[in-house]
Order: C-alpha cells, then sequence, then structure tokens
C-alpha cells in the first residue's frame, strides 16, 4: 500500500510493493549406505568453496527428520569425483 513518510522536514509518499526472492538450488543426491557411513554421489558442481560444500553435507545429514541421520564424526569431500563419504559417530 502507499503511505507517508516525513523526512528532511518534507513529507514523501511511498508505495511498498512486494519482492521476489531467488530460489535455492534444489538437486537430488544418490547415496549408498553401509554401517557408520554413507557415500553420496552425483553432487552437483556449485560455485562455492569446497568447506562450504562439506559443512552444507554436514548439515543435511546432521540429525536428519527423514531419519537417516546423527551425529557427524568426519565428510570427505571430493569436487573433481563429485563424491562425498559422511562419516557418523555411532552407527544406524
Amino acid at each position: 500500500g502507499k503511505h507517508s513518510m516525513s523526512l528532511d522536514n518534507r513529507t514523501v509518499d511511498v508505495k511498498a510493493e512486494p519482492v521476489t526472492l531467488e530460489m535455492g538450488i534444489k538437486f537430488e543426491l544418490h547415496v549408498t549406505i553401509s554401517g557408520r557411513k554413507i557415500c553420496v554421489s552425483e553432487i552437483p558442481e556449485l560455485p562455492i568453496p569446497e568447506d562450504w560444500m562439506r559443512d552444507q553435507l554436514e548439515l543435511n545429514f546432521y540429525k536428519t527428520l527423514q531419519g537417516g541421520g546423527g551425529e557427524v564424526e568426519a565428510v570427505t569431500y571430493d569436487r573433481q569425483s563429485r563424491t562425498a563419504v559422511i562419516t557418523f559417530l555411532t552407527p544406524g
């Protein structure tokens, strides 16, 4: 809607308009589960540093609501092969 504001002893009419936000990146991960480790493949190439990608992978698998997570011990990520191995503290 329209609003009136007082700036520097003047009244200014302003109009609020909706802003379109950019959508996040959505992608599919392929996983192989074995004991304490999950092997992730086909990770998309994203324009972010490798340590950020490791952090994102850790957050994704740390105690996820989908029932496939837990406390993460380590994340190894190989940008060239687009794979990662997430190691959990406990099996399951």
